[in-house]
């Protein structure tokens, strides 16, 4: 019985203490922020920027190329067979007649004639493949799908390589083109019938020897970039080579971080955050490039605005596709 009464007491005891301090001391949950409240916001910047693509190549040996029409017009080659070496001048392979005036296709310092893509007076445009062409040694080459053609097509303003587990970065000069080739043909002889006139190596007419030039043509090839490095670079073929291309540059521009902005392809939209209740408004604004990181901002902001990350959500495109299939009314 006594124990019993002493059970009693210390639980009294403790029912005692619990409830004194529960009702000293009270927790408090904390809770979440209203809805739309901005918790980040960053200030524009200026930097110098470069807008770079990553690719994976290879070391080959002889890798082939592509050399386009340089502008519109009548192609036409020369009368003559091409070197079966390299030469130390840049080597005339055809022209291109547009209104009586010509412009050569030239084939650059060390590298050799590989096949026509063209008949002879086809009609080309500026930019089309006409001819390929090889270099003769180490090069490399990095195949391009066509999510990333047009970023680089026409843009390449310089080539970094790195070889892995070997030497880089180093500069590597790109050649040619980075259109797909069909196959380079070499043309039947053609039957010189007619004597040379005064004007003939101004007007470059068919090649009667064309196919004595050494070439027995060249496959066709997807899309590839091909690049050589200085001659100071050891290569191993087959190695396996990152490329970073740099396709434009801007210096002392407005940037941003890319989760600030929303859109692409030149246009964008901000939120630019003002007042104590950080309210928010959407502004549009012209986009120039990105480095992945930060992105240029050309139009649309003086710099000294208080911009909410991340950006905006722009709406879909199609009204059906709304949330909920809920479209606008």
């Amino acid at each position: 019985m006594l124990l019993r009464r002493r059970a009693l007491l210390s639980l009294v005891v403790v029912l005692s203490a619990a409830g004194c301090s529960s009702s000293g001391e009270t927790t408090e949950t904390p809770g979440l922020a209203d809805r739309g409240t901005v918790l980040t916001t960053v200030k524009p910047t200026r930097q110098s920027l470069s807008n770079k693509i990553s690719l994976s190549g290879k070391v080959t040996i002889n890798p082939v190329f592509g050399i386009v029409a340089p502008a519109d017009g009548e192609l036409r080659w020369v009368s003559r067979s091409l070197p079966k070496t390299t030469d130390k001048f840049p080597v005339w392979a055809a022209s291109v007649w547009h209104d009586g005036i010509p412009t050569r296709v030239e084939i650059p310092v060390g590298s050799v004639f590989a096949g026509r893509l063209m008949e002879d007076h086809a009609t080309v445009t500026k930019g089309m493949p006409v001819l390929s062409a090889t270099h003769a040694g180490y090069g490399i080459a990095a195949d391009i799908d066509s999510a990333q053609a047009y970023r680089i097509s026409g843009a390449i303003k310089q080539v970094q390589a790195q070889i892995k587990n070997g030497p880089g970065p180093f500069k590597c000069s790109a050649l040619g083109t980075i259109a797909a080739l069909p196959a380079g043909t070499v043309p039947e002889p053609v039957a010189n019938t007619t004597s040379p006139t005064p004007n003939a190596s101004a007007q470059p007419g068919p090649d009667p020897e064309a196919d004595q030039s050494g070439s027995t043509g060249s496959e066709p090839t997807g899309m590839r970039l091909v690049c050589v490095p200085p001659k100071s670079v050891k290569l191993i073929n087959g190695a396996d080579v990152t490329l970073e291309v740099i396709t434009d540059k801007a210096s002392n521009v407005l940037v941003l971080p890319v989760e600030a902005v929303a859109g692409a392809q030149g246009k964008g939209k901000v939120d630019v955050v003002t007042g104590e209740d950080q309210t928010r408004k959407t502004v549009d604004v012209t986009l120039g490039i990105s480095d992945g990181k930060v992105i240029e901002i050309k139009k649309g902001l003086r710099g000294d605005e208080t911009i909410a990350v991340p950006g905006p959500d722009l709406p879909p495109a199609d009204p059906a596709a709304a949330p909920n299939g809920e479209g606008t009314k």
